[in-house]
Protein backbone atom coordinates (compact mmCIF):
# COMPACT_ATOMS: atom_id res chain seq x y z
CA UNK A 1 0.00 0.00 0.00
CA UNK A 2 1.43 3.77 -1.15
CA UNK A 3 1.42 5.64 2.06
CA UNK A 4 0.92 9.50 2.54
CA UNK A 5 2.62 11.83 5.41
CA UNK A 6 0.49 14.43 5.80
CA UNK A 7 0.29 17.76 7.58
CA UNK A 8 -1.40 16.83 11.09
CA UNK A 9 -3.12 20.23 10.78
CA UNK A 10 -4.93 18.27 7.79
CA UNK A 11 -5.94 15.79 9.77
CA UNK A 12 -7.83 17.84 12.54
CA UNK A 13 -5.34 17.69 15.14
CA UNK A 14 -5.11 21.29 16.89
CA UNK A 15 -1.23 22.06 16.24
CA UNK A 16 -0.95 24.99 14.59
CA UNK A 17 0.84 28.25 15.54
CA UNK A 18 -2.32 29.37 16.75
CA UNK A 19 -3.70 26.25 18.55
CA UNK A 20 -6.14 25.56 16.11
CA UNK A 21 -6.28 22.83 13.10
CA UNK A 22 -7.18 23.20 9.57
CA UNK A 23 -8.94 20.00 8.75
CA UNK A 24 -8.98 19.28 4.96
CA UNK A 25 -12.46 17.61 3.79
CA UNK A 26 -12.25 15.99 0.24
CA UNK A 27 -14.13 12.19 -0.34
CA UNK A 28 -10.45 11.27 -1.83
CA UNK A 29 -8.58 12.30 1.58
CA UNK A 30 -11.59 10.03 3.36
CA UNK A 31 -11.01 7.40 1.01
CA UNK A 32 -7.28 7.31 1.71
CA UNK A 33 -7.84 7.67 5.70
CA UNK A 34 -10.36 4.36 5.57
CA UNK A 35 -7.76 2.95 3.60
CA UNK A 36 -5.23 3.40 5.86
CA UNK A 37 -2.83 5.32 3.92
CA UNK A 38 -2.49 8.36 5.67
CA UNK A 39 0.11 9.01 8.33
CA UNK A 40 -0.34 12.42 10.35
CA UNK A 41 2.84 13.91 11.32
CA UNK A 42 3.82 17.72 12.34
CA UNK A 43 7.21 18.70 11.79
CA UNK A 44 6.95 21.82 14.52
CA UNK A 45 5.98 19.33 16.91
CA UNK A 46 8.68 16.98 16.35
CA UNK A 47 10.85 19.81 16.40
CA UNK A 48 10.15 20.47 20.17
CA UNK A 49 7.75 23.26 19.61
CA UNK A 50 5.09 24.63 22.06
CA UNK A 51 0.78 24.88 20.84
CA UNK A 52 0.18 27.79 20.60
CA UNK A 53 3.40 29.31 19.66
CA UNK A 54 4.56 32.16 18.45
CA UNK A 55 4.41 32.54 14.45
CA UNK A 56 7.51 32.15 12.35
CA UNK A 57 8.63 32.99 8.73
CA UNK A 58 11.53 32.45 6.54
CA UNK A 59 13.35 35.71 6.66
CA UNK A 60 14.33 37.98 4.11
CA UNK A 61 12.09 36.17 1.36
CA UNK A 62 14.25 33.39 1.59
CA UNK A 63 13.14 29.63 1.28
CA UNK A 64 13.55 25.65 3.00
CA UNK A 65 16.71 25.19 0.85
CA UNK A 66 18.40 28.46 2.52
CA UNK A 67 17.21 27.71 5.84
CA UNK A 68 18.63 23.79 5.16
CA UNK A 69 22.28 25.01 3.52
CA UNK A 70 22.36 27.54 6.35
CA UNK A 71 22.19 30.60 4.43
CA UNK A 72 18.97 31.65 6.10
CA UNK A 73 16.81 31.69 9.08
CA UNK A 74 13.40 30.93 10.54
CA UNK A 75 12.50 33.45 13.05
CA UNK A 76 9.77 33.90 15.06
CA UNK A 77 7.40 37.04 15.64
CA UNK A 78 8.83 37.73 18.84
CA UNK A 79 12.73 37.97 16.47
CA UNK A 80 14.14 34.54 17.77
CA UNK A 81 15.87 32.35 15.57
CA UNK A 82 14.36 29.48 16.14
CA UNK A 83 15.80 27.24 12.65
CA UNK A 84 17.17 24.73 15.01
CA UNK A 85 13.71 23.67 15.44
CA UNK A 86 12.75 23.06 12.19
CA UNK A 87 15.69 22.12 10.95
CA UNK A 88 15.16 18.98 13.65
CA UNK A 89 11.68 18.71 13.04
CA UNK A 90 12.47 18.15 9.10
CA UNK A 91 14.78 15.61 9.41
CA UNK A 92 12.49 13.78 12.13
CA UNK A 93 9.80 13.97 9.62
CA UNK A 94 11.72 12.49 6.60
CA UNK A 95 12.79 9.68 9.61
CA UNK A 96 9.66 8.98 9.93
CA UNK A 97 8.18 9.08 5.93
CA UNK A 98 11.30 6.52 5.56
CA UNK A 99 10.50 4.27 8.36
CA UNK A 100 6.58 4.16 6.98
CA UNK A 101 7.53 3.91 3.27
CA UNK A 102 5.79 7.14 2.45
CA UNK A 103 5.72 7.37 -1.50
CA UNK A 104 4.50 11.14 -1.61
CA UNK A 105 3.52 13.84 1.27
CA UNK A 106 0.61 16.27 1.03
CA UNK A 107 1.46 19.32 3.09
CA UNK A 108 -0.25 22.28 4.14
CA UNK A 109 0.56 25.71 2.40
CA UNK A 110 2.20 28.85 4.00
CA UNK A 111 3.82 26.91 7.13
CA UNK A 112 7.95 27.76 7.05
CA UNK A 113 7.99 23.86 7.56
CA UNK A 114 5.20 22.43 5.61
CA UNK A 115 5.13 24.95 3.05
CA UNK A 116 4.90 23.51 -0.63
CA UNK A 117 3.17 26.28 -3.29
CA UNK A 118 4.10 29.27 -1.12
CA UNK A 119 5.32 30.64 1.78
CA UNK A 120 5.05 33.70 3.74
CA UNK A 121 7.93 36.59 3.02
CA UNK A 122 9.27 36.95 6.73
CA UNK A 123 7.88 40.28 7.03
CA UNK A 124 4.75 38.95 9.09
CA UNK A 125 2.51 41.29 6.89
CA UNK A 126 0.90 38.40 5.17
CA UNK A 127 3.03 38.55 2.23
CA UNK A 128 3.00 34.86 0.32
CA UNK A 129 5.43 34.08 -2.46
CA UNK A 130 6.41 30.60 -4.13
CA UNK A 131 8.74 28.91 -2.21
CA UNK A 132 9.00 25.84 -0.18
CA UNK A 133 9.19 25.15 3.70
CA UNK A 134 11.95 23.40 5.79
CA UNK A 135 10.29 20.13 5.90
CA UNK A 136 8.80 19.95 2.28
CA UNK A 137 12.12 21.22 0.90
CA UNK A 138 13.74 17.80 2.64
CA UNK A 139 11.42 15.66 1.95
CA UNK A 140 11.63 16.81 -2.33
CA UNK A 141 15.50 16.61 -2.10
CA UNK A 142 15.41 13.10 -0.70
CA UNK A 143 12.87 11.75 -3.29
CA UNK A 144 9.40 12.04 -1.64
CA UNK A 145 7.49 14.49 -3.95
CA UNK A 146 5.43 17.10 -1.89
CA UNK A 147 1.99 18.10 -2.79
CA UNK A 148 -0.48 21.37 -1.39
CA UNK A 149 -3.87 20.65 -0.78
CA UNK A 150 -4.54 22.87 -4.09
CA UNK A 151 -2.88 19.51 -5.85
CA UNK A 152 -4.90 17.17 -4.21
CA UNK A 153 -5.53 15.55 -7.99
CA UNK A 154 -2.23 15.67 -9.19
CA UNK A 155 -1.32 13.61 -6.20
CA UNK A 156 -3.99 11.01 -6.59
CA UNK A 157 -2.79 10.60 -10.38
CA UNK A 158 0.77 9.88 -8.80
CA UNK A 159 -0.30 7.53 -6.48
CA UNK A 160 -2.21 5.71 -10.04
CA UNK A 161 1.17 5.08 -11.32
Amino acid sequence: MKRILVSACLMGEAVRYDGKAKPLSHPQLEQWQREGRLLAFCPEMAGGFAVPRAPAEIADGRNGSDVLDGSASVIDRDGLDVSSGFLRGAQKALAFAREHGCVAALLIDGSPSCGSGFIYDGSFSAERHIGRGVTATLLEKAGIPVFSPARLNELALFLER
